[in-house]
């Protein structure tokens, strides 16, 4: 991909492979559930020419992943997220139809076999582009945090 604008050029590492077909097989209340893909299991393929990248991944638990929005033919600036009925700004949602159509997730991961990472949590659907790969760390774990609009979405038990 690249902006012609600002020259940027990223290529795909790897490719997901979910029980997701389209955007249509994942629910609405999947979306409104916080542990809703936990149980989503799949595989995180890195093409073999970035597969040295995987050296010392297996010591962690999750991973972040960033990746594209490939089924994305929009791009909006508001979006109609799966909580309530009002439109947000799109920079306030998970929404994939956005001015750069890149994604980010956190999955778990089980396990590595040569190229394949198996992991829980995905959110993706088959094929998506992987872009990058990195490590969740206690750095990316934050406790004191406000959830703006979706405050009164939360279960607070």
């Amino acid at each position: 991909m690249e902006n012609p604008e600002k020259g940027y050029t990223f290529y795909s590492i790897g490719v997901v492979h979910s029980p997701f077909a389209s955007r249509a097989d994942i629910s609405r209340e999947r979306c409104v559930d916080p542990d809703g893909f936990n149980d989503i299991c799949g595989a995180i393929e890195i093409f073999p020419e970035y597969s040295p990248g995987l050296k010392d991944v297996e010591g962690f638990s999750h991973l972040v992943v960033l990746f594209v929005f490939h089924r994305s033919d929009t791009e909006q600036l508001t979006a109609r997220p799966p909580m309530g009925h009002e439109k947000r700004g799109v920079f306030a949602t998970r929404s994939p139809d956005r001015p750069n159509a890149i994604g980010m997730t956190v999955v778990r991961l089980h396990g590595i076999r040569g190229n394949s990472l198996d992991v829980s949590g995905l959110d993706m659907i088959e094929g998506t582009p992987v872009l990058d790969i990195k490590p969740y760390t206690l750095r990316d774990r934050k406790l004191d945090i406000s959830l703006g609009w979706l405050e009164p979405f939360v279960n607070k038990e």
